[in-house]
């Protein structure tokens, strides 16, 4: 693990709990920050805000106020501001029109620990959407040599689902943005990970879309495009018959005067006899039982 969790993921997940609580005394010494001077944490793994979220709470901070300061850090080379905790608080005083905003500064820890607590405090958060938590959860193992165990456990899921969600990053583009914007939910996404044909994908993808498929509906019509698409195909193509099986089956053939298929299983099999009339049938048994 890299040398800038020294103090340990432990710590860093009890620290991204708290990330966005202010004690009495940080509330207390809050200060008025102008928005201009204020930038988001470079590190925020949401991608996606939504709007009508922000303009709801625009119009609430315009009515009542901030309810509780921002926690930025502040950049003494930039003379600039980052936000810690409260990014959609200081979007919605942006949309509000304010100039300013109640805020307390706190010390600036590392760059690659701010990136761990972003990254943490924002796949803790419930209303984060399942793509933005994928990255986050991808980011966090890649940067910091996080195993999918260890994330499950300090997030308090299981191995499957933190490896469930991080399937959905094999889906395309699209997809993923539709899961980001709330058109898809992550069960829709997750029957759609049955399908592994692109194009099929794809099409389902637009008819969910179009049609307003429920979880079940899509999942149905996932089922059959897998079913049907070239690489399930090729599965139940049977396996190549031996010369011994090709021969008998061309003897019968000349015995019956009909189709005739062989089909080997373990030490048995099936003897698959067609026909095409009820005149056909009565010859094939009169020939089998030594009549004709």
């Amino acid at each position: 693990m890299r040398q800038a969790l020294g103090k340990g993921l432990d710590a860093l997940f009890k620290q991204s709990q708290t990330t966005a609580t202010l004690t009495q005394k940080e509330v207390s010494s809050a200060r008025k920050i102008p928005l201009s001077k204020i930038k988001p944490n470079k590190h925020q793994p949401r991608r996606i805000f939504s709007e009508e979220s922000l303009a709801e709470l625009a119009q609430s901070i315009k009515q009542h106020g901030l309810a509780q300061p921002i926690a930025l850090v502040y950049d003494k080379e930039r003379d600039e501001y980052e936000i810690i905790a409260g990014e959609r608080r200081f979007r919605a005083s942006q949309l509000a029109g304010l100039d300013e905003i109640d805020a307390v500064v706190r010390p600036r820890p590392s760059d690659e620990e701010m990136l761990a607590l972003a990254l943490i405090e924002n796949i803790q958060r419930e209303d984060l959407n399942p793509i933005d938590t994928a990255l986050a959860f991808r980011k966090l193992m890649e940067k910091f040599s996080v195993p999918q165990a260890g994330l499950a456990r300090y997030c308090g899921k299981s191995r499957a689902a933190v490896s469930n969600c991080l399937r959905l990053l094999e889906l395309e583009a699209e997809i993923q943005k539709s899961l980001q914007e709330g058109h898809l939910t992550e069960g829709h996404a997750r029957a759609l990970l049955m399908v592994t044909d692109r194009a099929a994908r794809l099409r389902i993808f637009h008819e969910t879309l179009t049609r307003q498929y429920s979880v079940r509906q899509l999942e149905d019509a996932c089922r059959v495009a897998a079913q049907d698409s070239p690489k399930a195909a090729t599965k139940r193509v049977p396996a190549a018959r031996s010369a011994d099986i090709l021969a008998a089956e061309e003897r019968l053939r000349r015995s019956l005067g009909t189709k005739v298929e062989i089909k080997p299983k373990n030490k048995g099999g099936t003897l698959v006899i067609h026909y095409s009339s009820v005149d056909e049938i009565n010859s094939i048994y009169r020939k089998l039982s030594g009549e004709a």
